[in-house]
């Protein structure tokens, strides 16, 4: 099973407060140790809502939206892609995490769909563009 592991935002993320040198050894010992289970397949922490911008969809209408945006609390500050046997051992490797941010901070656990997820709705052919496609992404690594 595959989860996305997401890291909330907090007021100091959102103003760009880089973490200290203390807490980012922590999170690359932390990171270490996912890698070495075999649980990280991917990990990344993203810049504050002020550099990114939304687009916003209405039928066949698209707008950009630019940030910063309100609501903290749903933003998200990083991420990681596990793959582990459970939801639970999911919960077990985040609950090791060192705090991600200087402040009280919430990390959420999000299964990722499978291809099997979707049942008959995904025909043969569009099992096998799904595979092709993900051929592809390995192929760029």
């Amino acid at each position: 099973m595959r989860f996305m592991v997401i890291v909330k935002a907090s007021p100091e993320s959102e103003a760009g407060q880089m973490p200290s040198e203390e807490l980012l050894a922590a999170m690359g010992a932390y990171n270490e140790e996912l890698l070495k289970a075999g649980v990280m397949l991917a990990g990344e922490g993203l810049h504050p809502s002020a550099r990114g911008v939304r687009v916003q969809f209405s039928g066949k209408n698209r707008t950009v939206v630019a940030g910063p945006f309100a609501q903290t609390k749903e933003l998200i500050a990083g991420f990681w892609i596990f793959q582990v046997q459970s939801l639970q051992e999911a919960i077990d490797w985040v609950k090791r995490c060192p705090n991600p941010m200087v402040s009280d901070s919430e990390i959420e656990i999000r299964q990722i769909f499978e291809a099997e997820d979707f049942g008959e709705t995904l025909t043969p052919e569009l099992r096998e563009q799904e595979e092709r496609l993900r051929a592809q992404l390995s192929n760029q690594s």
